[in-house]
């Protein structure tokens, strides 16, 4: 039974990875090369960026940490 336990958690942690990389992606990546190659009509300022990418990535930490608990649950 601990090898379908491990199997289900193994894939529930990699989840959870993928999420916190779709966050970083959308949230930190996709917003600094837009303001890098001027993309968008709308102009934020720098300030809202920065925190925009701030609480994404933090976001992204977050949900990737989750996924490092699930790991710690794995049983022998």
């Amino acid at each position: 039974m601990s090898l379908i336990h491990n199997e289900r958690t193994k894939l529930t942690a990699a989840a959870f990875n993928t999420a916190a990389t779709s966050c970083f992606t959308v949230g930190v990546l996709a917003p600094l090369a837009a303001t890098f190659y001027n993309f968008g009509q709308n102009r934020l300022s720098l300030a809202w960026i920065a925190t925009g990418v701030a609480v994404w990535l933090a976001l992204a930490a977050l949900i990737h940490y989750c996924a490092r608990i699930l790991l710690g649950g794995l049983r022998s």
